[in-house]
């Protein structure tokens, strides 16, 4: 499920998607929601650097194209992807946020190409939750589980419960 969010101080929009959905809808739709993705992500970087002031792509057409009929030749959709995971890394900086690592980004495409799908996306979900306010009349976006381990108790600290009263 998509979460629609405008990004600050403008009227552009932007999606949180699910990481599972931009890894398994491909398979599903046979590659065609892939193109969707590919082209609504390159749209809001596009959006997004225009309203920051830097160059995130001009074209989010020539993105897909490149991909479909351009993967044909193969080159140019390896070039599509190196660009738009450039646009991402670039996006998260100008955003503060940690830019995906592009080694790891290299090794999902050539290994567990949904993978890679995903792992750019949650990136672009890290930095719209930063960078995006909620439509009018919507609620917050969902918000991350926390996903950190519970703390180990130190040496010499005790429980409030295990705590004694003093007399």
């Amino acid at each position: 499920m998509a979460y629609e969010m405008q990004i600050t101080s403008t009227q552009q929009r932007v999606k949180i998607r699910s990481p599972w959905a931009v890894a398994l809808l491909p398979i599903v739709t046979l590659g065609i929601y892939h193109l969707v993705w590919w082209y609504r992500i390159n749209e809001e970087l596009r959006e997004y650097g225009s309203a920051k002031g830097y160059d995130l792509g001009q074209n989010p057409t020539n993105s897909v194209l490149a991909l479909f009929p351009g993967g044909l030749i193969v080159v140019p959709a390896l070039i599509s992807y190196w660009r738009g995971t450039k646009r991402v890394q670039g996006a998260a900086r100008i955003g503060g946020k940690e830019a995906p690592n592009g080694w790891i980004a290299l090794l999902l495409y050539f290994l567990v190409s949904i993978g890679f799908y995903a792992y750019l996306q949650v990136s672009l979900n890290d930095l719209w939750r930063a960078e995006a306010d909620a439509l009018p009349g919507q609620g917050p976006p969902p918000e991350i589980p926390d996903t950190m381990p519970p703390r180990l108790e130190q040496e010499g600290q005790r429980r409030p419960e295990e705590q004694q009263p003093n007399p």
